[in-house]
């Protein structure tokens, strides 16, 4: 099965965010084919987290906590995304300001 193209992927996102009301922005812009996509999603005083695309055993889309199974603080999730960033250069970075926590993926997260 062929894969949507990040980019267009990216923009599906930020349209589904506007909808919801949730600011959502493109802190990083990668390869606009297959750049993997880092969800950043900021609950302010309740932490951040990052999620990272990844394939469930049965083989659907899911979702990987990348920081962990709880929120950081907004600076360790920075230097998460940098670090990656130094390793995949044509990454995405979608963040997401969720004060109220109403933000929900699209897939399976799983467990780390």
């Amino acid at each position: 099965m062929e894969r949507l193209k990040t980019e267009l992927r990216v923009q599906a996102w930020l349209r589904r965010c506007a909808g919801a009301g949730l600011m959502a922005t493109v802190a990083r812009k990668g390869d606009t084919d297959a750049g993997v996509l880092f969800v950043k999603v900021n609950r302010f005083a309740a932490g951040c987290t990052v999620f990272s695309g990844a394939t469930a055993p049965d083989g659907s889309d899911a979702w990987l906590r990348a920081t962990g199974p709880t929120p950081v603080m907004e600076r360790e999730a920075d230097l998460y995304l940098a670090r990656q960033a130094k390793y995949d250069p044509d990454l995405w970075v979608l963040e997401i300001e969720d004060p109220k926590s109403q933000f929900q993926l699209d897939g399976k997260i799983l467990d780390t």
